[in-house]
C-alpha cells in the first residue's frame, strides 16, 4: 500500500507563492510517477504536473512557467512550487501517484494513489 500526505496550503494574496509538499510512504517502488491536480469549486478535477522516475517534468499549459514540480528521491517527498498565483489558482490540491505516467491535461481518472488535499485559496 501506498500514503500520500500533503501539506502547505493556505491562504495568500494574488501574485504571492505557495508551496506545497506530499510526503509518500509504504510501497514505494509502485509509484514512480507523481504529479499534482487540483480541483476548485463547481469544477472538474485537474491535472497540473508529473515528474517520471527519470526527474522528467511536464506541466499544464495553464500553469507552465508559474508551477514548478520536484522531488526529492531520498526522503520521498514531492513538491509544488507555485508562484504568481491568481484567485484563479484558488483549489484544494491534490498529490497523486501511479504505476505509470499519465499526459496532461487529465482528469486523474484511473489514478490510483491520491493524497487527502490541501487547500489553496489566493484573494484578491
Amino acid at each position: 500500500q501506498v500514503q500520500l500526505v500533503e501539506s502547505g496550503g493556505g491562504s495568500v494574496q494574488a501574485g504571492g507563492s505557495v508551496r506545497l509538499s506530499c510526503e509518500a510512504s509504504g510501497d514505494i517502488h509502485l509509484i514512480p510517477y507523481m504529479g499534482w491536480f487540483r480541483q476548485a469549486p463547481g469544477k472538474k478535477r485537474e491535472g497540473l504536473s508529473l515528474i517520471n522516475p527519470y526527474g522528467t517534468t511536464y506541466y499544464l499549459d495553464s500553469v507552465k512557467g508559474r508551477f514548478t514540480i520536484s522531488k526529492d528521491n531520498a526522503k520521498n517527498i514531492l513538491f509544488l512550487q507555485m508562484n504568481s498565483l491568481t484567485p484563479e489558482d484558488t483549489a484544494t490540491y491534490f498529490c497523486a501517484a501511479h504505476s505509470g505516467g499519465w499526459s496532461l491535461p487529465h482528469s486523474g481518472m484511473a489514478i490510483k494513489y491520491w493524497g487527502q488535499g490541501t487547500q489553496v485559496t489566493v484573494s484578491s
